[in-house]
């Protein structure tokens, strides 16, 4: 799993207010999450923004921004940007931003079953 280490210390400071951070592996590189819900994710030296349905289409006219398509077929909602589109601080900022405004306004995840709630 072969990822950007300098963005990853970027996302943290970023991210260092945040109470709800939980960083994993994912997708073959490194995932951001809030409240448990994916917020970016650095794959290789990109960065898959979570930037909803609504920012979608805008998100893409901008420069240095890619359809996600890791599955074969685009996403609505995720993009791919560029080292290009991030390289300054204020780049990353306003994706970032983007992505956290879109997590912030999705309903609380509900706690997963177990089997072992049954016995509760």
């Amino acid at each position: 799993m072969a990822f950007d280490r300098g963005l990853e210390e970027r996302l943290y400071e970023h991210f260092s207010n945040r109470y709800d951070l939980a960083v994993r592996k994912m997708f073959g590189g490194l995932c951001f999450s809030l409240s448990d819900h994916m917020c970016c994710v650095i794959i290789g030296d990109k960065l898959m923004a979570r930037v909803g349905p609504e920012n979608y289409s805008d998100c893409l006219t901008k420069p240095y921004t890619t359809e996600m398509d890791f599955t074969g077929k685009p996403v609505k909602g995720l993009i791919y940007i560029l080292p290009d589109g991030f390289e300054s601080d204020s780049g990353l900022a306003h994706w970032v931003n983007i992505c956290i405004n879109f997590v912030d306004s999705l309903p609380p995840k509900q706690p997963k079953k177990s089997k072992y709630n049954k016995l509760l």
